[in-house]
């Protein structure tokens, strides 16, 4: 019998560290046989104890491999030129991708064949093995990363005094059953990858940044903290019937609530793009990455139909009393508007879900008619004298406020009466060659 290493066939003379290696690239890829007590060019040396032989790689795969491996290896004793040599044929496992458990989910854990050699494999092949076991299910995957803390998650199950320890986390996903972290379980961690960007501009449009910050953590970690800071930004303003006082919230907190659990629970995560913020003088827009669901049209949502992308996620928020229940969401954002005079607006793209929420309060300053042909008189003496100008000077000039100053040189520019140079704080205006 002759004995030649190939993409499926492996040769060890003794029972060394590597074999686990060996033996994971095997059930990774489309299976293969191990032959201990033959060493690399094909020289039978045989083993001194076959059973003994045996078990020790058995133990040391029990140990160190995971998801478990065992039933995909057959263990054989051959006796080739009066020497003995333990066969180990490994069958493509079902559960992969396998890898060294003090490794993790990371290409140093988890091997492939290539050629004659058992190699790392890439973050690309381990999510398609994953995809390939686990399904398309993004939350009910194997997370790649392995070690996680919960500290936030753990908090909000106790505020609310609700149960977090491993039989809980079984039971909401977080766990499979071999004990290994899900996505989910990433998402809700402080390791978790995706965030949400926040901007806010002065005015109606994105001509000018007042602020701007990114949330990471745990999406419970980030569900509270971009709450508050929208919170310090929705300004309370008061009018009176008689003598009755009346406070109005510039955005209903409701319409908030629900509109960040829906970009939340209904983002599509297996994108890698920051799920949006942006608030306006007139209005807050949220943009969710993942559109509808196949077979979901925009005209479903708002009759209350929902069609949950992540039932797990989702079933977190409903235990924490964070979502009461499915497709009521939409409704009460529209709800909280009632009487007000603005109604949310709803937009849905391929790969996007965006919710507009309007400022009650926001009340766009009309400068009297007679008074606007001389305002821009002034502002183009003013750029013939200085060659340019900026929004900070026609404020000065004219004594308004910056979203007026902001209008009209947008209307200027709309008319061709003056050319704009650059963006953002940098912004320029001149007169047209």
């Amino acid at each position: 019998m002759v004995f030649q290493e190939s993409e499926t066939v492996e040769l060890k003379s003794i029972v060394v560290d590597d074999i686990k290696k060996e033996i994971i690239a095997f059930a990774n890829g489309n299976g293969g046989k191990l032959y201990i007590g033959v060493q690399d060019d094909g020289t039978i040396i045989g083993v001194e104890n076959a059973d003994r032989t045996a078990l020790q790689v058995s133990n040391m795969i029990r140990d160190a491999i995971k998801p478990d491996l065992t039933m995909f290896l057959h263990y054989e004793t051959i006796e080739v030129e009066g020497k003995y040599i333990v066969v180990i044929d490994v069958q493509r496992g079902t559960e992969r991708p396998y890898y060294i458990t003090k490794k993790g989910l990371r290409p140093e854990g988890v091997y492939v064949r290539q050629g004659y050699s058992s190699v790392p494999a890439t973050d690309t092949m381990i999510r398609r093995m994953i995809k390939e076991t686990d399904g398309d299910r993004f939350e009910e995957m194997r997370a790649l990363e392995q070690e996680l803390t919960f500290r936030a998650t753990k908090q909000e199950f106790s505020t609310r005094n609700v149960p977090f320890g491993p039989t809980q986390m079984q039971t909401l996903k977080l766990l499979n059953t071999d004990g290994i972290y899900t996505n989910l379980a990433l998402l809700l961690s402080e390791q978790c990858v995706h965030t949400i960007k926040v901007a806010v501009f002065q005015d109606t449009d994105q001509s000018v940044f007042k602020d701007r910050h990114e949330f990471t953590g745990s999406l419970l970690q980030q569900l509270n903290d971009i709450y508050s800071y929208i919170d310090l930004r929705n300004q309370t303003h008061a009018t009176f019937d008689k003598l009755r006082r009346i406070d109005t919230r510039d955005y209903p907190e409701v319409a908030v609530r629900e509109t960040l659990l829906n970009v939340l629970v209904h983002r599509d995560y297996g994108f890698s793009a920051s799920a949006l913020v942006s608030i306006y003088a007139d209005r807050m827009e949220f943009v969710s990455i993942g559109g509808l669901l196949p077979g979901i049209c925009l005209e479903d949502v708002m009759v209350g139909l929902s069609v949950c992308r992540n039932q797990d996620l989702a079933n977190v928020f409903y235990r924490l009393e964070l979502i009461e229940a499915y497709g009521t969401g939409i409704r009460k954002i529209l709800k909280a508007y009632e009487n007000t005079g603005k109604t949310p607006v709803i937009e849905t793209t391929n790969n996007t879900f965006k919710i507009t929420l309007p400022n009650i309060n926001y009340i766009e300053e009309a400068p009297p008619k007679d008074s606007i042909a001389g305002d821009e008189e002034q502002i183009i003496e003013l750029a013939k004298k200085n060659g340019e100008i900026t929004r900070g000077n026609v404020e000065m000039q004219l004594g308004i406020s910056s979203s007026s100053a902001i209008r009209i040189l947008k209307k200027m520019v709309e008319k061709g009466a003056l050319t704009q140079q650059g963006r953002g704080r940098s912004t320029k205006y001149v007169l047209p060659n």
